[in-house]
């Protein structure tokens, strides 16, 4: 198992408590990634969202791929996965600037599609926001855009949403043939791209169940596609991790207790303009990427078990929330880590 985590970007992942002590600065982006890189964390998710849809829209966040930038400047080993939305983007000079941040950080940089569902913000920033298979249409020459250009000398395109003509990309990214694509979607067109244009799957939290049913089903429609097997299967999950699963619990109830609707400007868009397989209640909106599902709420040893579970469902990257974030990622990685692998070797064992 990996161990990622979302970066802190819009002052924290609840929408049902105010401050929670994690500013959304570089400053505070920069402690977090460098602190989690010391405990053992792989990989880092930087979300791509031009309004804060967690704190409500006149809050501050942090804009994905400048920080990605400089964040890939000042790490060393640790995965920067940056979101990358096509509707805000013109993909030969995304192309290009994912090379260059491929390069600062000597081949760890990889791209997170999403094809977007917030129809509010692209309005307010200009986004061609269209029908929800008209967008993953877009994706779809989006993507073949960016492999072009990082594995052609010289690349045209001629398609309905882009055209470019004799386009050199020069230098190319360290990962060949191309950084690692990441993409989420529960559509059948979401799949669809998944399992012809990109290399790993990553999923909204669910239960064990709901997980391994997806995974197995993109097993086939990979292996139907005759692409060559998905490098990874993540997940979000909200962690909440305590001595005592009393303490846990408590926890639970406080960060569900809707009260004020002001961080929840996208939930009727996220809900009505995605095609999700499974219906989302304004509880399970109040963490982010439905994170609570997983269950990862007790003691260290109830939630190294249920990871233990996920693992063998398929699962091998959790992209991990938590709150307030530098706190708990280091609880995780020095009383949840262990545990797994003790875990992982008693089952080798058996």
């Amino acid at each position: 198992m990996k161990y990622g985590f979302w970066l802190p970007i819009f002052g924290g992942w609840l929408r049902n408590v105010g401050d929670e002590q994690m500013p959304p600065t570089f400053d505070y982006a920069k402690q977090v990634i460098q602190s989690a890189e010391k405990w053992g964390y792989d990989t880092t998710l930087i979300a791509e969202l031009y309004l804060n849809d967690i704190k409500g829209t006149d809050h501050d966040s942090l804009e994905a791929w400048s920080t990605a930038a400089a964040l890939a400047a000042v790490t060393e080993k640790i995965e920067i996965m940056t979101a990358v939305r096509p509707v805000f983007h013109n993909p030969a000079v995304t192309a290009k600037m994912a090379a260059n941040i491929d390069r600062i950080s000597n081949g760890r940089f990889t791209l997170n599609v999403v094809s977007g569902w917030w129809a509010g913000e692209a309005k307010q920033y200009g986004g061609d926001f269209t029908e929800h298979d008209e967008r993953y249409d877009r994706t779809i020459e989006f993507l073949e855009i960016l492999k072009g250009l990082w594995t052609e000398d010289t690349f045209s395109y001629d398609g309905k949403f882009y055209q470019i003509e004799n386009t050199k990309l020069s230098p190319k990214p360290v990962q060949r043939p191309n950084p690692i694509l990441y993409a989420g979607g529960e559509s059948a067109k979401g799949k669809q791209v998944i399992t012809s244009l990109c290399d790993a799957y990553v999923m909204h939290g669910g239960t064990v169940e709901e997980i391994e049913a997806k995974v197995i089903d993109m097993k086939k429609r990979r292996k139907a596609a005759g692409g060559e097997e998905l490098q990874s299967f993540g997940m979000a999950a909200y962690v909440i991790c305590r001595d005592t699963e009393k303490e846990a619990l408590q926890e639970l109830e406080r960060i569900t207790d809707v009260k004020d609707t002001s961080g929840y400007a996208g939930f009727k868009d996220f809900t009505s303009k995605s095609q999700l397989e499974q219906q989302v209640q304004l509880q399970d909106y109040s963490v982010s990427n439905r994170g609570l599902r997983p269950n990862l709420v007790g003691t260290p040893e109830q939630i190294a078990k249920r990871i233990v579970k996920y693992e063998m469902a398929g699962v091998d990257l959790l992209l991990l929330q938590s709150s307030p974030q530098l706190e708990e990622l280091e609880r995780f990685s020095k009383q949840v880590m262990p545990k797994v692998e003790e875990l992982r070797a008693e089952l080798t064992n058996i």
